[in-house]
Parts: C-alpha cells; sequence; structure tokens
C-alpha cells in the first residue's frame, strides 16, 4: 500500500486484513513507486512506515514493495496471503497479483467509500484562502 496521509479508511483496511489471518505484514510501496502508481506521495517512505507500524492491528511493516507482487517476493518475506481492498478492476488485480491470484492466496477485502487520500487532499485545497 502507499498509506499516504494515513487515515480511518487505511485503518478499515487494516482490521479486515488481519481478520484474515493471526500475523499481518504490510507492504509499503517507495516514494518513486508511488509516484508512478498514483502521484507523488506527500509523506515520505519512512513517515508512510512510521504510520502504518502505529496501527494496532498491523504485525511487521516491510518497505520497498513492490507494485506487481511476485511469487519471489512472497516466498522471500514468507507470506500465507495476499490481500487488497476491493476497488481494483480486473486489469489491476491481474497487473498487481497475478501470481498470488494463480497461487490460490489472493482475498479482498470491502473499500471504505467516502475516505480517501485524494479526497483529503481536494478538502486541504478547498479549504485554501483565495
Amino acid at each position: 500500500m502507499v498509506a499516504d496521509l494515513f487515515h480511518y479508511g487505511h485503518v478499515n483496511f487494516l482490521r479486515a486484513a488481519r481478520e484474515q489471518g493471526d500475523f499481518l505484514k504490510v507492504g509499503i510501496h517507495s516514494d518513486e513507486v508511488a509516484r508512478n502508481y498514483k502521484r507523488i506521495p506527500i509523506l515520505s517512505m519512512e513517515e508512510r512506515i512510521a504510520a502504518v507500524a502505529g496501527c494496532r492491528y498491523v504485525d511487521e511493516v516491510i518497505g520497498d514493495a513492490p507494485l506487481s507482487v511476485s511469487r519471489e517476493w512472497i516466498e522471500l518475506h514468507d507470506i500465507d496471503l495476499v490481500v487488497h481492498g476491493d476497488d481494483f478492476n480486473d486489469e489491476l488485480y491481474q497487473l498487481c497479483y497475478r501470481d498470488p491470484i494463480d497461487m490460490g492466496i489472493f482475498r479482498t477485502v470491502k473499500y471504505t467509500a467516502g475516505i480517501s487520500t485524494s479526497e483529503i487532499i481536494a478538502r486541504c485545497r478547498a479549504a485554501e484562502p483565495g
């Protein structure tokens, strides 16, 4: 995940992901991956890692997580299940999660509607004077 401007939607996701097992490892994308995937993050990867690590549902945080999760990365980090929100289309799921899907270890959890980092940024811009 990017986890920029950590908010309750992220917490809801992490809670739901934690309910899928008994130990939650969270991969955080580098600033460069986030920039290419969505936009330039406001918080650095180190700041985003610290925010996610502080969430009570998270047991471990892995920095520099790839956008496309490979079998090799899964095996390197001893991952049994890969979880993402249900907000992607099939093309994005295949792009990012082909290997865990093929391995039968991919699950989705409900995305929290009404809150996102992009929404928070838009609120901040709307609150700017003039």
